[in-house]
């Protein structure tokens, strides 16, 4: 089993780090360059930083954060919201990021992902895939903007597709898990797991050291991410970190 990454997210929103439930009800939680350093310095293997509202308002991400961030930690850091293009790509990563995120582009442009794989280097391209589940229980499907727009397109067979096109990594969150503290969304996941063979970032529903167990034991995926546990202080990094290590799931300590 390879080593584990413990990544907490900052969404940010108008300069200001958020988090919600299920996308939405967003309440503040601090300055995104201070809690990047805080994370920095608590032992994060990575953080991830999303502009959560720059593609649904068609604007550019906040690129004197990232790189105001950038100065701040030490360790890889992924930018995304509201990259469009290749020129994008390059500016996020000249400002400081190891790599981007790439979402509601990636899907309405799916040559950004291997163009960008080809002149970054695909270790670059993370795909951020949001998803969530049918009405009908059949499966689920993609959805772009922040949450806000329904794709039509089914999940497993977008990862399938990303991962041809040359992504580096998936990072893959569950709407309806997202914010409840109530567990990863496993079955998403393992579903996932067997149909791509690049490292997944596991994002959504968070909420006790069991379920960072629960997530990481099995080798399904390489990264989990929290957000809300670790911005109102419920769990700190060395805490999960030490708990995994009791548990023999290989961290970074």
């Amino acid at each position: 089993m390879h080593t584990k990454r413990i990544i907490p997210c900052l969404d940010v929103k108008n300069g200001e780090v958020v988090k919600g439930v299920n996308f939405v009800s967003l309440k503040k939680v601090g300055d995104p360059v201070e809690l990047a350093k805080f994370y920095n310095d608590q032992g994060a293997d990575e953080l991830v930083f999303l502009d959560i509202t720059a593609s649904y308002e068609e604007r550019d991400i906040m690129r004197k954060v990232v790189s105001d961030t950038a100065k701040e930690v030490f360790i890889p850091f992924t930018v995304g919201g509201g990259i469009r293009t290749l020129e994008d790509i390059k500016e996020i990563l000249r400002a400081g990021a190891d790599k981007v995120s790439l979402n509601s582009a990636a899907v309405k442009n799916k040559n950004l992902i291997s163009e960008g794989a080809k002149l970054f280097g695909s270790q670059c391209i993370v795909v951020a895939v949001d998803g969530k589940k049918r009405k009908d229980n059949t499966g689920w499907n993609v959805y772009i903007n922040g949450g806000r727009v329904d794709t039509g397109i089914e999940l497993i067979d977008w990862v399938k597709e990303v991962t041809e096109l040359g992504c580096g990594e998936i990072l893959l969150t569950s709407m309806d898990a997202d914010g409840t503290k109530k567990g990863f969304d496993l079955e998403m996941i393992r579903e996932v797991r067997k149909n791509t063979n690049v490292p997944i970032i596991a994002s959504g529903g968070c909420g006790s050291l069991e379920h960072f167990e629960e997530v990481l034991k099995d080798d399904l995926i390489d990264a989990a991410l929290a957000a809300s546990l670790f911005h109102y202080g419920e769990l700190k990094i060395k805490d999960v970190k030490e708990y995994l290590n009791k548990k023999n799931i290989p961290v970074r300590i």
